[in-house]
């Protein structure tokens, strides 16, 4: 390829509106074009590279017992209203109607068609266990789509599905699909990439991990030991408090509290800190509206997923009005009619005593609040995200940190949520039907494109690693206007093409700091400079783009010298 028939252009400028590097460098170098809100045309060093990621993704599924298939885009409303989907999710799925009026949905993941396609198929023991598996575009209406290929509407997706006939043979494969992804993330570049426990939304199952590249651009933040290995989504790590309830019970008293609305007001006022606070936060069912007040420890914050999963149904802060019963600033456990509302208590308010909080009255609040003593029994929940410095769920110590990370890929033991919704069963070997325990494995493939661009970068360009490059190799020849400088430059590319090595050839006639740029800019690995000062001295110029090997070698030997760099950095 010459780069002067190339399409795209490369620029120096970084766009304004760009929030993350790798989004920035991969418009300026030419990867790929905006077309509308979180969706992306790919020019074609960005298809080169997630070609080549898909290859890597194909080799590690086919070596898995994977077997190929492909569903469709677009599917009738009616396949997702056999899960219960089709209702329960929100915006984020895109449904229409065809030209007969009937309803469709642009599929953002394919639990239901992988059910469809094989229920008929498998309904002996003996089909088990099996594993499919598609690369495909998929669509999910992000409501804030951004950081360029890192959060985007429509995307290209890895999805497996496995299915078995006992949860101990899909805990096997799920411990095998572990480890190819393991594989898949250190041959794309990013062996550095770890493993957390997750929450599985709107996915369901009982158990689920993420693969998350560390990265202050990631959106998810992840608790991280210092101490042992624990890793989780901060959507699923338990928040664990200790409330030791020293020193005497005080007696409960109201305090007027004129002109205070929050929890750190109200603490500033009565000299105290906010672990010695409870606070209210107010929710509403998205279904009904109705309230849900969730009282919580001072110093902490409710965790939305968890109180998701625990109703069972998704819900939006409260929007408190004048005749609701609730008074905003001033609420509080005791003397509220908790048939009215849905009242929940987290364990961070477990053994504790001489509390200050609202007291359901404007303008004022109690002191020595004893949940036991004048609330009486309740059930405490673990509804609170865990924080900094908070104890880890694993080890017990006080060794949490909150990292930012990337999420590269995921995987799920969904159990029977599908198969049980859409009526897949199978014989056993007693001629009882069984229903199918499911796994679902996904790797986004622009997102991890975009990814590694993320963690290898400098502040020119990519630097692409071998498995994933655009191409190879790069020939810059300096001087297109000078014959001897031109014909070894031609002479080497032609010869780089005979080998079938993947190779970008620069002739073009243009300053060698302005060639130098795109170079960069495009990141291939292994740079071999043409100019008419080392011809004097028979040797071209050898760097690669992580700086770190720069030589001259002979012109007669230029050839043998990259292929041995390629091939010992594909290893």
């Amino acid at each position: 390829m010459k780069i002067d028939k190339l399409a795209g252009e490369r620029f120096k400028e970084k766009p304004s509106d760009c929030v993350i590097d790798s989004h920035a460098l991969m418009l300026r170098g030419g990867y790929m074009k905006n077309v509308a809100n979180g969706i992306y045309s790919s020019f074609m060093p960005l298809r080169r590279i997630t070609r080549k990621i898909e290859n890597i993704i194909r080799e590690e599924m086919d070596a898995i017992d994977g077997q190929e298939v492909q569903f469709p885009v677009v599917m009738p409303a009616s396949l997702w209203a056999e899960s219960g989907r089709y209702d329960s999710i929100g915006s984020e799925l895109l449904r229409f109607t065809d030209r007969n009026d009937a309803p469709m949905v642009l599929g953002m993941t394919h639990e239901e068609a992988a059910v469809q396609l094989v229920r008929e198929y498998a309904n002996s023991y003996t089909k088990y266990p099996f594993m499919i598996y598609q690369v495909q575009t998929k669509f999910r209406d992000e409501a804030r789509p951004r950081g360029g290929l890192i959060r985007v509407r429509e995307f290209t997706m890895k999805d497996a599905y496995s299915f078995h006939t006992s949860q101990e043979d899909l805990e096997r494969y799920y411990d095998i699909c572990y480890k190819a992804y393991e594989r898949i993330f250190a041959r794309a570049g990013i062996p550095e990439v770890i493993t957390v426990a997750s929450d599985s939304g709107m996915m369901g199952g009982s158990v689920s991990h993420e693969y998350m590249l560390l990265s202050p651009v990631g959106e998810d933040s992840i608790a991280v030991c210092s101490e042992c290995d624990y890793r989780a989504n901060m959507e699923a790590a338990a928040s664990i408090v200790e409330n030791k309830c020293e020193g005497a019970d005080e007696e409960l008293k109201l305090v007027y509290t004129p002109d205070i609305h929050t929890i750190e007001d109200i603490c500033n006022f009565l000299k105290t800190p906010l672990e010695e606070s409870c606070k209210a936060v107010v929710y509403q069912k998205n279904m009904t509206d109705e309230y849900v007040v969730i009282f919580i420890r001072g110093d902490l914050d409710v965790n939305e997923t968890k109180l998701t999963n625990y109703l069972g149904e998704a819900v939006h802060p409260g929007v408190i009005t004048d005749d609701c019963g609730l008074f905003a600033g001033f609420i509080g456990p005791y003397g509220m009619d908790r048939e009215k509302f849905t009242v929940l208590f987290d364990k961070s308010l477990e053994n504790t005593h001489n509390l200050s909080c609202g007291a359901n009255k404007p303008e004022h609040h109690y002191t020595g609040l004893k949940i036991s003593r004048d609330i009486g029994e309740v059930e405490y929940i673990d509804l609170a995200k865990i924080k900094e410095g908070g104890i880890c769920p694993k080890c017990g110590k006080h060794s949490i940190t909150i990292s930012r990370g990337i999420e590269v890929g995921n995987i799920f033991q969904l159990g029977t949520k599908y198969t049980k919704s859409m009526g897949m069963q199978y014989l056993d070997s007693d001629g009882n039907l069984q229903y199918p325990i499911m796994g679902c494995y996904g790797i986004g493939v622009g997102r991890l494109a975009a990814s590694v661009c993320e963690a290898h970068h400098d502040e020119y360009g990519p630097i692409w690693p071998m498995s994933i490059a655009p191409w190879h190799v790069q020939i810059c020849c300096l001087r297109a206007d000078d014959s001897e400088c031109k014909g070894v430059a031609d002479s080497l590319y032609q010869k780089m093409l005979d080998d079938r090595m993947e190779v970008i050839y620069d002739d073009r006639n243009i300053r060698p700091g302005a060639m130098f740029s795109d170079a960069d800019l495009l990141g291939v690995p292994v740079r071999v400079i043409v100019s008419p000062r080392n011809l004097k001295e028979g040797v071209c110029e050898i760097v690669t783009r992580d700086k770190t090997v720069s030589m001259t070698v002979e012109v007669d030997k230029v050839i043998e010298t990259v292929k041995n760099m390629i091939e010992e950095r594909l290893k």
